[in-house]
């Protein structure tokens, strides 16, 4: 069993590598849509979940070749970091985007994956982005047992996960087609002119739209 953990956990942390390396790189070629452009891809909760998902595998990977090489004891820091990881970010991150994209997407795919994209992206890696993720995380809880942190760090940790990701900046003001300022920030879900995507945002003032920004508190909806 653990020789098959070593493996899966190689094969995922390369499977993570690539879109890591891939999605960003495929948005940047598609320019006339600006989707990634100035960094944009660390805006989206689905794609900084990706790069959790590949630390997370990293530190697995990290922790299975010093046990073969110290032996258990030796590494505990390692094994607890790498508990405290999937249990507290790593997992909640990965179900909820499962959660909240498919639940949404079903609703009404227009105000959290718009038909367009289809074109920008392929079937397979909207899977990759959105789906994939969890039953890789649920294997993970099957084949390698963790410890849970209490409660208090738990939460503590999930609580500020949520409040960097929602806090961050910084904010600029960039006029949109009718002169209203709208928060312009790293997940906006609008074009570079500031313009909103979602049809549930199109029609709300700025401060109306604050609830859509992604975050882990089941807030709003994101991509």
């Amino acid at each position: 069993m653990r020789t098959c953990t070593c493996i899966y956990h190689f094969l995922v942390l390369n499977w993570y590598i690539f879109l890591n390396y891939y999605i960003p790189r495929h948005g940047n070629e598609q320019k006339e849509y600006k989707i990634f452009q100035d960094g944009a891809q660390w805006k989206y909760l689905t794609l900084l979940n990706l790069f959790l998902q590949a630390f997370f595998f990293g530190v697995a990977c990290l922790d299975d070749v010093l046990k073969r090489i110290k032996g258990r004891r030796n590494i505990r820091f390692i094994t607890a970091f790498r508990d405290l990881l999937f249990t507290t970010l790593a997992f909640p991150v990965s179900t909820f985007v499962f959660l909240v994209f498919w639940t949404i997407f079903l609703y009404d795919r227009e105000l959290v994956y718009p038909k367009i994209l289809d074109e920008i992206f392929p079937i397979w890696m909207n899977h990759a982005m959105h789906t994939f993720i969890l039953p890789f995380s649920l294997l993970e809880v099957i084949l390698r047992p963790h410890h849970y942190p209490s409660k208090k760090t738990g939460i503590t940790l999930l609580a500020a996960g949520t409040v960097a990701y929602t806090a961050r900046g910084p904010w600029a003001l960039v006029a949109t087609d009718n002169h209203q300022q709208v928060p312009h920030t790293v997940d906006t879900h609008g074009d570079a002119a500031g313009r909103w995507q979602w049809a549930s945002c199109q029609h709300r003032s700025c401060w109306e739209k604050q609830p859509h920004k992604p975050s882990l508190s089941l807030r709003g909806v994101y991509t």
